[in-house]
């Protein structure tokens, strides 16, 4: 069973080296992929929402959605697993970025961009709009670079939809007991 993923996974990310690199997507998702590193872009959300008075709370969830992300993630799955990166399998395809140093399942990049969007979706839908694309180009960077097979992608989105949808209910779940 994980020989036949592994294998499926193998031909997406073939599949996309093969048909949809292009110069200016060697470019992009480097960029894309580098707004993610640590959750970068989401701690700068946290950080602009926990300085204004009527986002503070969201912004506080927000954070513990992303630290439960990170825990789980990165430093429980994935030494616990600890699948091998695509490209330390396959040798062949050249790296737009550095060589990642962790384990390949699920995808951080992925996990905290999904925690976010799901969490900002719940909270405020007109930013979900923009938040759920962002994070799925986020994922489609991960797998276009090469880092990441599209099953630890596939794991990451619904891990962090179980992640978020818990962080919600647990600051949120007063509110909806009272209506």
């Amino acid at each position: 069973m994980v020989e036949q993923i592994t294998n499926i996974d193998f031909c997406v990310l073939d599949f996309i080296q093969s048909h949809v690199r292009c110069a200016f997507l060697d470019f992009f998702m480097p960029l894309v992929s580098s707004l993610g590193n640590g959750g970068l872009i989401w701690l700068f959300l946290v950080a602009v929402m926990l300085l204004r008075e009527k986002c503070r709370k969201q912004g506080f969830v927000l954070l513990v959605g992303l630290a439960a992300g990170f825990v789980l993630g990165n430093l429980l799955l994935k030494p616990l697993i600890a699948r091998p990166r695509p490209n330390w399998v396959n040798l062949g395809v050249e790296l737009l970025i550095d060589n990642p140093l962790d384990f390949s399942f699920p995808s951080g990049h992925t996990l905290s961009s999904f925690v976010a969007a799901f969490l900002i979706s719940m909270d405020n839908h007109k930013f979900g709009y923009a938040a759920i694309p962002f994070a799925a180009l986020m994922a489609f960077s991960r797998l276009y670079l090469y880092v990441h097979y599209p099953s630890d992608v596939l794991a990451a989105v619904v891990l962090a939809f179980f992640i978020a949808l818990a962080v919600h209910r647990l600051f949120y779940r007063k509110k909806q007991i009272q209506k």
